[in-house]
């Protein structure tokens, strides 16, 4: 089950495939104490993008730019979940179900609490969130509907 969605910044950092380049970026990254929230990488033969949302945008782009990087930046939709099997899946049917087209999605693992965020490239952020939310408040409706039914019949029962 999923708890949130919320709207993030993600960085595409297009790097040169080479020793010692990742390590540059991500070292340069912790040393402007930048946590890193999520992170997937991909290779072709000649450079490779990393994918990255970090807890402050600005200070990510003077990172990058100080590397002289280049790099785009996209609004992308991340959800908190349980770091449990179904979880993201439960979500992607959520949005498919209102004909919500996902480019690309990647996860996190063993975030606070035992959560995971997935995080999902969407056409439109706003969008997926409002049917995210509303999708939510329904479980949590129906979840308190049941409490509530099955705390009176065991009161009846008493």
């Amino acid at each position: 089950m999923f708890q949130d969605s919320f709207m993030e910044t993600q960085f595409s950092i297009f790097m040169v495939n080479k020793p010692g380049v990742l390590s540059q970026v991500l070292g340069e990254l912790a040393k402007a104490k930048l946590n890193i929230i999520a992170m997937t990488m991909m290779d072709s033969v000649e450079h490779g993008v990393m994918r990255l949302i970090v807890s402050n945008k600005n200070k990510a782009k003077e990172v990058l730019d100080k590397l002289n990087l280049r790099y785009s930046e996209t609004s992308v939709l991340c959800l908190r979940m349980d770091n449990k099997a179904g979880s993201l899946a439960q979500a992607t049917q959520i949005l498919a179900k209102e004909h919500i087209n996902i480019s690309y999605a990647y996860c996190t693992a063993g975030g606070k609490g035992g959560k995971a965020t997935g995080v999902l490239k969407v056409a439109n952020v706003k969008r997926a969130i409002k049917v995210i939310k509303d999708a939510l408040s329904k479980t949590n409706s129906e979840k308190e509907k049941k409490r509530t039914k099955k705390a009176s019949s065991q009161r009846r029962a008493k």
